[in-house]
């Protein structure tokens, strides 16, 4: 097994203490109302805590069905947040899991920066590349930009 670090930061104009919100702790309410194109459901225990499973399902036609995260750590004073993928979605046979730290920051001229640390963990031999990483980031993207949207015209949501 090897292990293949990455870090990406992205910017946005939603508040960090918003964006934090809407990836943890109201992540199963508002995802499928915000990314309806990507995400069918979210299943999650009622008072999720580290260790806990959460399994993400996609609707119909979308490149996987599932994933299931490990969640970490989560500090709501500092607006950090880890997970690890464990199961579905982009692991395939190449990767055991992937690990994620993340961390909201108010950006200079408003709006955050999300600051992400996230290590591959492949199976046997296997390598995974910058860009193949980088496919993997962009995907996120169809749950990630419509739920900014959603932020965006809806200012009540995730206060």
């Amino acid at each position: 097994m090897g292990v293949f670090s990455y870090h990406h930061e992205t910017t946005s104009p939603v508040a960090p203490a918003r964006l934090f919100k809407a990836f943890t702790v109201e992540a199963p309410k508002v995802w499928p109302t915000a990314a309806p194109n990507a995400v069918k459901s979210i299943e999650a225990e009622a008072n999720p805590s580290s260790g806990s499973i959460v399994k993400i399902n996609f609707v119909e036609g979308f490149p996987f069905q599932y994933m299931k995260y490990k969640l970490g750590e989560h500090d709501e004073n500092n607006l950090s947040y880890s997970y690890s993928l464990i199961e579905g979605g982009p692991l395939g046979d190449k990767l055991e899991k992937i690990s994620y730290e993340n961390k909201f920051e108010a950006a200079a001229g408003g709006g955050s920066i999300c600051k992400s640390s996230m290590k591959f963990y492949t199976v046997g031999d296997n390598v995974i590349t910058e860009d193949e990483i980088k496919a993997r980031i962009k995907g996120s993207e169809t749950v990630y930009k419509p739920l900014e949207a959603y932020l965006l015209a809806n200012p009540e949501a995730c206060n």
